[in-house]
């Protein structure tokens, strides 16, 4: 049964199964599943010629085990946990009043959009040239911020921001530890994709939401990078992308690496809010998470039964 199992679904990386033994659904097209076949068996294999039946069957297994939610195991469990004392610091800051504080000056905003911007550049440019295949299946086009950063950056500073606008000390040293990583360690920079990319998709768009009013922003101006526009269900699309990472052919020694690289980021991160008047923006980061853990967390008790 377990043969005719695994047969029945073409041996398709984790994430593909768990969309279809959970009521979550893969947002990726069923005509991409080809693709994950040959990334997850090394050729595409077909229904009546099926070369890789044991993996598959153990890749099934562990779909089933993280079928309520992937952030419960694996390596998204280590970051989860491993990152708490650091998600700690940055919401224990006094996060609410800064937060609004932060939002009612629209040169602070800026200036975060600035900084935000180049952080993005060196990523996203790190991930375009690494040959790393852990950080290629993590990276989402969906995901992507660069060019909506750059729309913003032509809202609050001009056609012109390019030949004014510099990063400042601590943007510059978040910028060069991801090129040193991507040089030397690019395993690592998984742990800037989940620490940047899974806060701004929960936490940002509340933040894009608050910060248009405080402001009195233009309806979407100058918070295009807040604007998940092709993931229309955040809750869903993470917890591919947990399963995706778990999937990861990655040792223990590596995986802890990750772990402690997330506190890291988390740090850089403080740092760069606390350049902006008087630490506002290290509530960005706090909310940003807190609305991510408590999305999960009430997803997760509704499909224990828990919301009645």
């Amino acid at each position: 049964m377990a043969y005719e199992m695994a047969n029945s679904v073409m041996a398709p990386r984790r994430s593909e199964i768990v969309s279809r033994s959970s009521p979550q659904n893969n947002p990726r097209p069923h005509a991409q599943l080809k693709a994950a076949v040959k990334r997850t068996t090394g050729a595409v294999v077909q229904r009546k010629n099926f070369s890789n039946c044991r993996r598959a069957v153990r890749v099934y297994a562990a779909a089933v085990e993280e079928s309520v939610s992937a952030r419960k195991t694996g390596l998204a469990l280590m970051l989860d946990e491993g990152t708490r004392k650091s998600h700690s610091m940055a919401e224990n800051t006094a996060f609410v009043t800064g937060f609004f504080k932060g939002i009612a000056k629209k040169d602070s905003f800026a200036r975060l959009v600035a900084g935000l911007y180049f952080v993005y550049e060196a990523m996203e440019e790190a991930f375009d040239s690494t040959p790393n295949s852990g950080v290629k299946a993590l990276d989402f086009k969906a995901l992507r911020r660069l060019e909506s950063l750059k729309e913003d950056m032509v809202y609050y500073y001009g056609e012109n921001w390019r030949e004014t606008v510099k990063p400042s000390p601590a943007t510059k040293k978040y910028v060069d530890k991801i090129k040193t990583i991507a040089a030397e360690d690019p395993d690592l920079l998984i742990a800037h994709q989940y620490t940047r990319y899974l806060g701004d998709l929960f936490g940002g768009q509340m933040m894009g939401g608050m910060a248009t009013r405080s402001l009195k922003l233009e309806n979407g101006k100058g918070v295009k990078f807040y604007s998940f526009k092709d993931i229309p269900d955040a809750s869903e699309f993470i917890e591919t992308w947990y399963t995706e990472m778990n999937a990861l052919d990655l040792s223990q020694e590596v995986k802890q690496a990750i772990v402690d690289e997330g506190n890291v980021v988390f740090a850089l991160n403080i740092e760069l809010f606390s350049e902006l008047d008087g630490n506002p923006f290290q509530s960005v980061f706090a909310l940003a998470w807190d609305a991510l853990k408590e999305k999960f967390g009430s997803s997760e008790r509704s499909l224990a039964g828990g919301d009645k």
